[in-house]
């Protein structure tokens, strides 16, 4: 599951690489349909951008 939401994958940190957790977020609804994704995850700003989006 964590390929196929492309939350799993190749990463870069000081000159080396490896596979590792990429920060997405997925907004998904009650059927299962992906509202909205968030690829580059913020985490100062991220939960306010979220109930900001979601008009909570």
């Amino acid at each position: 599951m964590m390929k196929a939401y492309k939350v799993w994958g190749k990463k870069k940190f000081m000159g080396r690489e490896y596979d590792g957790i990429h920060r997405i977020t997925y907004i998904i609804d009650g059927d299962g349909i992906i509202e909205k994704v968030y690829p580059k995850v913020k985490t100062k700003s991220h939960a306010k951008d979220i109930l900001n989006d979601l008009n909570i």
